[in-house]
């Protein structure tokens, strides 16, 4: 048996690259707006403690999360080294002291309105329904209470549809309990910068932000929404994505950089001694004298099913065929055609510099956000640069 310690995949996250992609989408962005920081699922599955801290360092001071949960765990990782930072290690700039906002997306849910109060935590207010609740809470409480209103212009998902808004609009009261601080939307199609979907999206929240009435801080953009140019920006941009790595744009040339390197180890060699099979179901065929290994990453570590048959990864540099299923714990790999085989405990690129989360996340037919957050806990996070 070989003898070699330590974990059997891991990932380590490049806190400098993240703030990397950060600054460039805060450069990009015009008209005074300000750049928020999308931590949601533990940040895309890559640590939103580490990502946030990483962040306010830049000086990040708007976080959105998905639910109330996750809010509270960015705000102690946050309330820690609210005060603590003496300068930006990449831009130089000294630290805004500041507190951080966080913003949740599934609104005023996951506890009782007097704790959600007292998290400090700004739910997104989606619905009537949300309006309602939040203005009974800030009665009782005696104070307006800051929200963000969310209003739908074509995603249908979440969000105040039109008449809603009117509604909202014709209510004298509506807003005498609420500070809020944003209105906001999302867009449906900011990868594809040339889908008409994207201007629609755009009247229409113009226009139903001005029924409203009253002025009030504008929130559209989201990743792609931050390449369409300055009349998506408004006051404040939420890229998630790109921040990551992802490519926001659609276009083939990824602005952004990769923060990511994932990594599993090899358990075995294989030298086949007869024809046969690789892997479940026996689809594979393999001859007399293939070569291969097999790999600590499976299924169950977020590499998915899917790219059973399409799965390429790197060893040496080099790119080795995923051949016969994916299973839970491991993959199978042709390393025939490498001029000198790979030895147990030895690392294999899943994602990195080779091969991007994107390129993955194609030849599993699926996206570089369903890749990163599938990436399962059994994998350490190590993290390099920023405050590592």
């Amino acid at each position: 048996m070989t003898d070699f310690t330590g974990p059997s995949s891991r990932m380590t996250v490049d806190l400098d690259a993240i703030a990397h992609n950060w600054l460039l989408l805060r450069k990009k962005l015009q008209n005074g707006a300000d750049c928020a920081g999308v931590v949601k699922a533990d940040s895309y599955g890559l640590g939103a403690a580490s990502v946030s801290r990483a962040l306010f360092a830049q000086g990040c001071r708007h976080f959105f999360v998905a639910q109330y949960a996750e809010g509270l765990k960015v705000k102690a990782a946050l309330d820690a080294v609210a005060t603590s930072f003496p300068h930006s290690p990449l831009s130089g700039a000294p630290s805004i002291p500041d507190a951080p906002s966080i913003y949740v997306l599934e609104g005023p849910r996951g506890a009782p309105a007097p704790e959600y109060i007292k998290s400090g935590l700004v739910p997104v207010l989606n619905s009537p329904a949300d309006i309602a609740h939040w203005r009974a809470a800030a009665v009782a409480a005696g104070k307006r209470l800051p929200c963000l209103l969310h209003i739908d212009t074509g995603m249908n998902r979440l969000g105040l549809n039109g008449s809603e808004v009117a509604a909202l609009a014709a209510d004298r009261d509506a807003f005498a309990a609420l500070d809020v601080r944003y209105a906001m939307s999302h867009l449906c199609c900011a990868d594809e910068p040339a889908h008409p979907k994207n201007a629609e999206q755009l009247a229409l929240f113009r226009q139903l932000t001005a029924a409203l009435g009253r002025p009030l801080r504008l929130s559209f953009a989201n990743s792609g929404g931050v390449f369409l140019g300055a009349d998506y920006h408004f006051d404040l941009a939420r890229p998630g994505c790109a921040i990551y790595g992802i490519n926001p744009t659609g276009l083939p040339q990824n602005p952004m950089q990769g923060t990511v390197l994932f990594e599993g180890r090899i358990l075995q060699n294989r030298l086949i001694d007869r024809p046969g099979s690789v892997g479940y179901g026996a689809g594979y065929a393999v001859a007399t004298g293939q070569k291969c290994v097999t790999v600590s990453i499976g299924y169950a570590d977020g590499y998915l099913r899917s790219l059973t048959g399409r799965g390429k990864v790197y060893i040496g540099g080099a790119a080795c065929d995923v051949i016969g299923r994916v299973s839970m714990d491991s993959i199978i790999v042709d390393t025939a055609h490498l001029p000198q085989q790979p030895a147990p405990g030895d690392w294999v690129e899943i994602i990195g510099p080779h091969q991007t989360v994107d390129d993955v996340a194609a030849q599993a037919g699926t996206i570089g956000y369903e890749i990163f957050t599938g990436l399962g806990p059994r994998t350490p996070r190590h993290y390099i640069g920023g405050s590592a």
